[in-house]
């Protein structure tokens, strides 16, 4: 039975795909590269530990670090998205339906402590969850399971009745190595492109297709 729900949230709190794309190209051009959209949807869910080595020569990260780079690149991110930020439709109603029935509720990301509480302020939930992992909190990032584990271990409850809301094949992976159950978010990418290459228990567009009923039919 499921008794937490753990929210990803790059692309399932909010659709930010396109945001973090455009934050990447903005980056990556200050340095004079370039970057194509295809190529970072490959890492899409991924920490920037992983994706920064793929968009920026080794003597760059080697003279500025991995840090800097990364608060450089979410900086930019966070000035860009504050101009139109908004919860992922349906979402406010979904975490209210499962607070009324007693589910717990856990952020699980990869993202930096300073962009989780961004959103969670910018979108007015930051109440509405009972634990938050971030990418800060953990050594190993997605498709490794430790941040699913570390919100389950925050919120008191066995992996095993916990599920996970995700939109990226490596969060998927993730839930799916931390042995929780998945529903897949349609929103960075296609239900055909996530039916091709994950596992999962179920599929939506975003939350106006979820009720904590649902949940518990899984």
């Amino acid at each position: 039975m499921i008794k937490s729900v753990i929210f990803d949230m790059d692309g399932v709190l909010v659709d930010n795909r396109d945001i973090h794309i455009d934050a990447f190209v903005v980056f990556c051009r200050r340095y004079g590269f370039e970057i194509s959209k295809s190529e970072l949807l490959k890492h899409f869910g991924k920490g920037n530990d992983e994706i920064l080595p793929v968009v920026l020569p080794q003597y760059i990260i080697d003279e500025k670090g991995i840090e800097a780079l990364a608060d450089e690149k979410e900086e930019i991110y966070r000035e860009i998205f504050e101009q139109t930020i908004k919860p992922t439709p349906g979402l406010i109603e979904f975490l209210e339906d499962l607070e009324k029935n007693n589910i717990k509720r856990a952020v699980g990301s990869s993202g930096q402590s300073a962009n989780v509480n961004f959103v969670l302020e910018k979108c007015g939930i930051a109440t509405c969850f009972n634990a938050i992992a971030n990418g800060d909190m953990v050594t190993k990032c997605k498709p490794d399971p430790e941040v699913f584990l570390l919100a389950a271990k925050l919120i008191d409850t066995k992996p095993k009745e916990c599920l996970v809301i995700e939109d990226s094949f490596a969060g998927i992976e993730a839930a799916n190595a931390a042995g929780m159950k998945v529903i897949a978010m349609a929103t960075t990418y296609s239900q055909e492109e996530l039916k091709s290459r994950s596992r999962f228990d179920l599929i939506v567009d975003d939350f106006r297709e979820l009720t904590a009923s649902t949940l518990l039919e899984l």
